[in-house]
């Protein structure tokens, strides 16, 4: 009987360090940094959406109609990206030389504003300048999330805190559908603005991360971005990380912006509602980000379930421009796996920081999702090309194949990062 009694209690000293190592560790994942890092990608994508929700009824309303609306959305939807772009620099060097809550702080500030102008345009260089000011904002806000919650979360759980913030993030697109659906363009982007000066004053209890504070307190120099260009390996690994997230801005600034032209050229006589495509297939790229999440943990493994969803969007792809249709039911059906298939791209940013040292770290994780945002102008433009002599199904099916291609070829050659530490820097 004593040898039962000192054999049980190690067992149960056990089960109670488990469960409060548990208990720690969903305290850490549910901590205010990760909350209010979520929720500012929430109106982030409120914001960066919302004019794909509304692009025909905002152009139409100052006197667009007809080709115009495709030709000037085009336009509308590169100076945005061209925003986001540039801003992608700016904050990304921000974060590294000043620190990642300074990006928090200054990107919703400056989209926010933005936001609420862009309710009183009445011309479309109006509108045009306004989506850039509002792209330049929108950059920092991911990438500095991203960082800031990877470097504060144990490494057994880092996965799961940047599923929460890309998760939330993409709930912020399907808000943006039903706010479009219930107030009128202008208001919705009255709202997208208000929403992030009240997240604004939310973060001024978020703490600094301590990694970034360890390395701030040497004399490591930070925030250069040219040491992404000054090391062939080292530029080559972050060329392939902007390379990977092709297939799903493709998908996004190609196909589901663009559904109502798609679904003419695929048959269907009923009118689809770019809004309802927007909603559908965020909605479904939520639980496409919790699915690669969960699936990244249970593998231990970010590349093979990336390659697993960039292989999964291609199909859907062929799907989406030459099945045949007979209903919009079906073909929002589409939108919805298109958008599940995109859900790799919490993967895909928390890759990008895992691959570099804390000393560009913030700098990698804000301009790779954005350069990734911005190469929808060569994307459309190319699209836009090859359309006059091979028709919209054709030019999509091209640049589609164009874009997994050279993804699938750049995540074949990256490093695993499941199990790598965050507490280094990178050498100049």
């Amino acid at each position: 009987m004593e040898n039962q009694l000192f054999e049980d209690a190690p067992v149960a000293d056990e089960s109670s360090s488990k469960t409060s190592e548990t208990h720690s560790l969903s305290r850490e994942l549910l901590s205010l940094p990760v909350i209010v890092a979520a929720l500012g990608y929430l109106v982030d994508m409120y914001d960066l959406f919302l004019f794909s929700i509304v692009r025909v009824p905002s152009l139409s309303d100052i006197g667009l109609s007809g080709s115009q609306l495709l030709e000037e959305g085009v336009l509308l939807l590169n100076m945005q990206m061209a925003g986001l772009l540039l801003g992608g620099i700016f904050w990304g060097v921000l974060g590294d030389k000043k620190g990642r809550l300074s990006v928090l702080f200054g990107s919703i500030l400056i989209y926010s504003l933005a936001n609420i102008a862009n309710g009183f345009v009445q011309t479309v260089p109006q509108y045009a300048a306004l989506r850039f000011i509002a792209g330049v904002g929108l950059a920092g806000e991911l990438g500095a999330g991203i960082t800031l919650v990877s470097e504060i979360l144990p490494q057994k759980i880092r996965g799961y805190g940047t599923t929460l913030v890309a998760t939330l993030g993409v709930l912020g697109a399907i808000l943006a559908y039903f706010v479009a659906a219930v107030f009128d363009w202008r208001a919705s982007y009255f709202i997208g603005g208000g929403l992030g000066l009240l997240l604004l004053a939310m973060r001024v209890r978020v703490f600094e991360s301590g990694i970034f504070l360890k390395t701030k307190s040497s004399h490591v120099q930070r925030g250069n971005v040219w040491i992404l260009f000054n090391n062939w390996q080292r530029f080559s690994r972050y060329l392939k990380c902007i390379l990977v997230g092709l297939p799903i801005w493709f998908v996004v600034g190609v196909l589901i912006t663009f559904s109502p032209e798609f679904s003419r050229a695929v048959g269907l006589e009923t009118p689809v509602d770019a809004g309802i495509a927007v909603m559908l297939s965020f909605a479904s790229q939520a639980f496409g980000n919790v699915a690669s999440g969960l699936l990244s943990q249970r593998t231990q493994s970010r590349k093979k379930i990336m390659g697993l969803f960039i292989l999964i969007s291609f199909v859907c792809t062929l799907l989406y421009l030459l099945l045949p249709m007979q209903n919009v039911e079906v073909f929002y059906l589409l939108c919805i796996f298109l958008g599940f298939s995109n859900g790799y791209w919490t993967l895909f940013i928390t890759v990008a920081a895992e691959l570099f040292g804390t000393n560009i770290r913030a700098t990698v994780a804000t301009t790779v999702p954005n350069f990734v945002r911005g190469a929808i102008i060569p994307l459309t433009t190319l699209f836009l090309l090859l359309k006059e002599e091979w028709g919209i199904i054709n030019s999509a099916l091209v640049v589609g194949a164009f874009t997994t291609l050279i993804a699938i070829i750049a995540l074949w050659s990256l490093d695993e990062t499941f199990h790598k530490e965050l507490n280094y820097i990178e050498e100049d």
